[in-house]
């Protein structure tokens, strides 16, 4: 799937009531014990209805296209109307919000966004999709201020890591991921001598960073003896100071200034399209700021490339070059919507037939958020599984800010590589806005 800077994908399929009777089977939409029946259009009623989709992650969007088909052929009679973007979401959303054009279905960070969209939120935990879901996604989805509720579900359970070419660094003969920095500079050195490029970044999308930043971030916080939950407080109470951590101040931005040196020609232009493409048609060896949601992508350009996943070199401490899991993305379902009926049943059934279960591991190539005995044939997914097992997994400390602030930092390391502000400039920087947004929220 192609997608540009701000990328919008409309599409509208018919998707409409069903008839059920006393009960509902698997395939189904359930509206038992869930939004009251005839609000808007249900399964129960037959009435038509539209329901509006406006969430992030374009990279999902063929697959979600192919999800609406599916449920055009459960519920032919209610519209679903799904728009998605990418660059500037958080922005957008807000204003949609402000506006009172509300979508019936809207996006956001899991964790502590939960809350920020809470008001708008329907709770969905009496819902039968409650059942089904992962208890560690649904942990993702309940209020961070008092561990209540659930208002949100996953597209995905999510591995986040650095994605590499076996056959490049095989042939340059890396036989062992590169685990530290001094081993990754090391290899950065042997792939540019075989005449690859040893990074594709990305830089030009603003959420690549907070995907490689959360690894030293974590790193920081257990070399200090806390957790990133907590070092991500004292940021925002303006308690923290970024030269305090090596991890940070030191190891990051030396990642940095590597996949610049050894990256893409124009760094600041190139977005997820064109890191896919270098990956997948082997110009470059390694992917930064990507996870297990382009393997589908990838595979589509060239299904013969052998791709390989691991950490983040975070330091000259092997053990923590640790893959990241969890569940990052929540979508809202708005508790005022004229059909909110009929987007329960679109939901419902989406997380509770065989066919929506299913999905998330044949169509979308994703960890399923929901409880599965299947198998995924997708690389990412699979080494992601195998080295939380033998490693563990760092945390999931994205989910501790809101996406204003994941922006913001974004647009900072930006500045940073675009050369308009020095380490210490952008360091000071991230130190003024954290508190500054995150203390709004």
């Amino acid at each position: 799937m192609k997608k540009k800077l701000i990328s919008m994908l409309l599409c509208a399929a018919m998707v409409g009531a069903m008839l059920t009777g006393c009960g509902s089977s698997p395939d189904t939409p359930a509206a038992e014990g869930g939004a009251a029946s005839g609000e808007g259009g249900s399964a129960e009623t037959g009435e038509e209805a539209e329901i509006y989709m406006f969430i992030n992650s374009p990279e999902y969007a063929d697959a979600i296209n192919e999800l609406i088909d599916a449920y055009k052929e459960v519920a032919p009679d209610v519209t679903i109307n799904y728009e998605t973007t990418q660059n500037d979401y958080p922005t957008m959303l807000k204003a949609k919000l402000n506006s009172g054009d509300v979508p019936d279905i809207f996006a956001s960070t899991s964790g502590k966004e939960i809350d920020v969209y809470k008001e708008w939120s329907y709770n969905m935990e009496n819902e039968p999709l409650a059942e089904t879901m992962d208890p560690a996604v649904a942990e993702m989805m309940k209020s961070p201020e008092d561990g209540s509720g659930l208002y949100g579900i996953a597209i995905k359970g999510n591995f986040f890591g650095l994605i590499y070419n076996e056959d490049i660094f095989a042939e340059c003969g890396i036989t062992q991921f590169p685990s530290t920095l001094s081993e990754m500079e090391a290899a950065c050195e042997k792939i540019s001598a075989a005449g690859y490029r040893p990074f594709s970044t990305g830089f030009g999308e603003w959420w690549v960073f907070k995907h490689i930043w959360q690894h030293y971030l974590d790193a920081a916080a257990e070399n200090a003896g806390m957790d990133a939950a907590s070092l991500v407080a004292a940021f925002e109470k303006g308690e923290a100071k970024i030269s305090d951590y090596p991890e940070l101040y030191d190891n990051f931005f030396r990642m940095i200034d590597l996949a610049v040196k050894y990256g893409d020609a124009k760094p600041l232009e190139t977005g997820l399209e064109n890191e896919e493409a270098a990956f997948a048609n082997q110009e470059a060896a390694m992917m930064l700021g990507q996870g297990a949601w382009v393997e589908a992508d990838i595979l589509a350009i060239n299904p013969d490339v052998k791709i390989g996943f691991n950490g983040y070199p975070v330091s000259e401490d092997a053990s923590q070059c640790q893959v990241i899991s969890g569940s990052d993305q929540s979508l809202h379902v708005y508790k005022d919507s004229a059909s909110l009926q009929a987007t329960m049943d679109f939901v419902n059934w989406w997380y509770t037939s065989d066919y929506g279960k299913a999905w998330f591991v044949d169509v979308a190539g994703v960890v399923p958020p929901v409880i599965s005995e299947g198998e995924s044939e997708f690389a990412v997914i699979n080494q992601g599984n195998a080295l939380a097992a033998a490693n563990g997994t760092a945390s999931l400390s994205i989910c501790y800010s809101t996406d204003s602030w994941n922006q913001t930092l974004g647009e900072l390391i930006q500045a940073y590589i675009a050369g308009t502000a020095d380490k210490d400039a952008t360091c000071a920087a991230i130190e003024e806005q954290w508190p500054a947004i995150e203390g709004a929220n």
